[in-house]
């Protein structure tokens, strides 16, 4: 058996997520501990009781997904867990995926997904771009749909989620013209995702510079586990790689399914979704219903996982 594990990014978080694992490690509140402490604030308190508006807000879900899954391997590591043959992270997901396989520090990386996050927020005024996924449309007919409601405006494939699951983001009205004429392309459906960026499009290129400057100030090293990344579904050659590609990561797009067919490819039969929630271990089925998936949210997931280890 060969294991890979992943990392989800917003979109999985929810008031109390942490609350089964936390019981099942004792060093699960550490973790938030030395996060709250960098970040000013009592991050563990906030995964705890929310609000759930200020916890989906982007400056706080990134370092509360990061810090989330961060614990969720320590917590693998703790109770005997062996290294995987790779990892992978789903766009936010890569920086823990990049902690966790020893590329860049927790520390480091905290501040980082803060910055991230602002420089997200700081490209594109809240509600002037947007986000919908797209479904039951092949990855084709998603790029034919966003040309033709572009109309001049920003409107692009990027999250390949799963077959027939491709999200879009671009300015708030390009994205409504594809909602609106979806269906008449032959979609499914067509949901308006509640987020406050327009991830992963080229509205996103402000932040992107932005974070290039910011990845020069900290210290990334290619890691000791293997790490697939979003950009391009390669290994990194070099620090200055990862710091490229991590740069690149906020305005191109997500090629999940790429990523998991790829481990698949070179043997990996068993993934394990690091962090709150079971969005990962989803698709995956949806990509290929062969591969086995687990998630780490509870003693009895940790257990299993351990099991089969």
């Amino acid at each position: 058996m060969s294991t890979a594990f992943i990392f989800p990014g917003q979109g999985s978080q929810s008031v109390g997520m942490m609350a089964q694992l936390a019981e099942a490690s004792s060093d699960l509140r550490s973790t938030f501990d030395e996060a709250s402490d960098i970040l000013g604030y009592d991050l563990w308190q906030l995964v705890s009781d929310g609000p759930a508006d200020q916890l989906n807000a982007t400056e706080y879900t990134q370092p509360a997904m990061l810090v989330a899954g961060v614990a969720s391997w320590r917590a693998w590591q703790a109770a005997g867990g062996s290294n995987p043959a790779a990892m992978a992270g789903h766009s936010l997901g890569e920086y823990t995926a990049l902690v966790c396989a020893g590329a860049l520090s927790f520390t480091d990386a905290v501040s980082l997904v803060r910055d991230r996050a602002l420089f997200m927020q700081e490209a594109v005024p809240e509600g002037e771009g947007a986000m919908a996924a797209v479904l039951g449309l092949d990855d084709d007919a998603v790029r034919h749909l966003c040309e033709a409601n572009s109309a001049g405006e920003v409107l692009q494939p990027v999250n390949y989620n799963a077959p027939g699951q491709v999200v879009v983001a671009g300015t708030s009205s390009a994205v409504s013209r594809l909602v609106e004429n979806a269906k008449a392309a032959g979609a499914k459906r067509a949901l308006p995702l509640p987020v406050s960026v327009p991830s992963h499009c080229a509205l996103m290129q402000p932040a992107s510079e932005k974070m290039a400057a910011r990845l020069q100030s900290v210290e990334i090293s290619v890691p000791g586990i293997t790490v697939m990344h979003n950009v391009n579904v390669e290994r990194a050659a070099s620090a200055d790689d990862i710091r490229a590609l991590l740069a690149r990561q906020i305005s191109e797009p997500v090629r999940w399914v790429e990523t998991i067919q790829s481990m698949v490819a070179e043997g990996v039969d068993t993934l394990v979704e690091c962090g709150p929630g079971k969005v990962l271990c989803g698709l995956t089925k949806r990509i290929d219903r062969e591969i086995n998936c687990i998630t780490l949210v509870s003693q009895f997931d940790l257990e299993s996982a351990l099991g089969g280890s």
